[in-house]
């Protein structure tokens, strides 16, 4: 382990050292390009560009394709963190059975906000009816039974399911509103009428409503744009009758299914407990108080309370083995592109040495001639790398991915997020190209700037 800390950070210095070289590299060069000084033509660089025109658009191309792939990386990770940091509300606390990370293993009986101490009553707030803002959450995983599976792709998928004592409550609490429908009964059931292999039958459906990104992933397997009101899935061994779907928005909600808790108890060994106690509290001040008092508070069963925020913001261990991954990927894509780019200026120099030759007969400096070729390499990068961050952000901005977020291992949830490339993304895009260009073009420049004049020209 220590060998391997150490490896690691090596390579981060030396990544270090290379992107601090390649960005001073690069400003020297676009320096020079727009120094009021004797330089040599930026023209003749563009002509050279010109002439080798389809060595210049293959180097390009690789450079559009190796940015592009970065960039929809880092919109993956960007649309998980949003999807993260967005999920919570401020002032909500939620209460998990001590020891638990994730709600998923929590185990909390059935409590009321009464049984607390006045001081932390006054803390909760309440809606118009006078009813605190609390509610109680089963949580589970099920399957999903994907409906007409292609020959040999999987037949089911995980979903999750969220079981709430009063869903107008919760609704208040997470701030969710319905896109289409209602909300479903107190009863929880329907009475509908389904196909079963080609005949109509009648049956009673459990009720329930869909996220809007789960709405679309199971369209998907119908052929739809999203499921809506009166459609029907398998979940798990029942049936469930979709009464409404809930408004598209940037949270974890989105990909959940929300129904009467006492069906998901009944139906998945859960009967008499919840996973989670969520509460609004007045601001986002008292809710960090709150969360210390309801931390100490000596109920049946030990509990660990934290801002909801708190805890989504903790959903972060898959976002960080991304970024591991990305690294790690980068680094392979960034060796591939600066290849490409050394055995195009490498010939470049080659075909033009009599070119260098003269230019330095003429009276262009050493460093002249190195900044001309390190500006062309970069001007290819740009190009390139400017084009396949066009391309990523035009295709796959907005776009939804399916992944899982977790706070370490044994837990997690499934979740429908959006792929977003905003300024800090292409921010990296840029950098990740100049330092490709900047690193693929200074060796061959310095190989150029060393060529003696007279050598050249034989």
């Amino acid at each position: 382990m220590i060998v391997l800390f150490g490896l690691l950070m090596v390579l981060g210095a030396i990544i270090a050292v290379i992107v601090v070289a390649s960005i001073l590299a690069s400003l020297f060069a676009v320096g020079v390009a727009v120094a009021p000084v004797h330089k040599v033509p930026i023209r003749y660089n563009l002509r050279n560009m010109q002439v080798r025109w389809k060595t210049s658009l293959v180097t390009a191309l690789a450079f559009t394709i190796v940015v592009g792939l970065l960039t929809v990386m880092l919109a993956f990770v960007k649309g998980m963190d949003r999807l993260t940091q967005d999920s919570g509300v401020p002032g909500n606390v939620l209460v998990l059975a001590d020891g638990a990370t994730d709600e998923a293993w929590s185990n909390l009986p059935p409590a009321s906000v009464r049984q607390l101490p006045d001081d932390l009553q006054r803390m909760i707030e309440k809606n118009q009816n006078g009813d605190f803002l609390a509610t109680q959450e089963v949580f589970v995983i099920c399957t999903h039974m994907i409906p007409n599976p292609n020959p040999g792709g999987r037949k089911r998928r995980f979903v999750q399911m969220r079981g709430l004592d009063n869903v107008l409550i919760a609704a208040d609490v997470h701030q969710i509103e319905l896109e289409s429908g209602e909300w479903f009964s107190d009863a929880g059931v329907r009475e509908v009428t389904r196909n079963h292999n080609g005949s109509s039958i009648k049956d009673t459906a459990l009720e329930v409503v869909l996220g809007n990104g789960i709405a679309r992933t199971f369209g998907a397997d119908v052929g739809k744009d999203s499921l809506g009101p009166g459609d029907i899935v398998q979940i798990g061994p029942r049936f469930w009758y979709i009464t409404g779907v809930m408004k598209a928005s940037n949270s974890a909600f989105g990909s959940e299914l929300w129904t009467k808790d006492r069906s998901v108890q009944e139906l998945f060994g859960r009967a008499n407990s919840y996973n989670s106690y969520v509460v609004r509290t007045k601001s986002e001040e008292i809710a960090e108080q709150a969360s210390k008092l309801l931390s100490q508070f000596r109920s049946e069963r030990a509990m660990k309370a934290q801002t909801e925020r708190q805890y989504y913001s903790n959903l972060t261990a898959t976002n960080d083995q991304f970024r591991y991954a990305i690294l790690f990927v980068a680094i392979i894509m960034a060796v591939g592109g600066v290849l490409g780019v050394m055995n195009t200026m490498f010939a470049a120099i080659s075909q033009r040495t009599k070119d260098i030759g003269v230019l330095r007969l003429l009276g262009f400096r050493r460093w002249q001639i190195l900044a001309s070729f390190l500006l062309e390499s970069l001007v290819l990068a740009f190009v390139g790398g400017a084009l396949g961050m066009l391309v990523a952000y035009l295709l796959f901005d907005g776009a939804t991915a399916n992944s899982i977020v977790s706070s370490g291992p044994g837990g997690g949830k499934s979740i429908v997020l959006r792929l977003t490339v905003d300024g800090s993304v292409l921010l990296w895009g840029l950098v990740f190209t100049f330092v490709m260009g900047a690193v693929g073009g200074l060796i061959p420049s310095l190989s150029a700037m060393r060529l003696k004049p007279l050598e050249s020209l034989k």
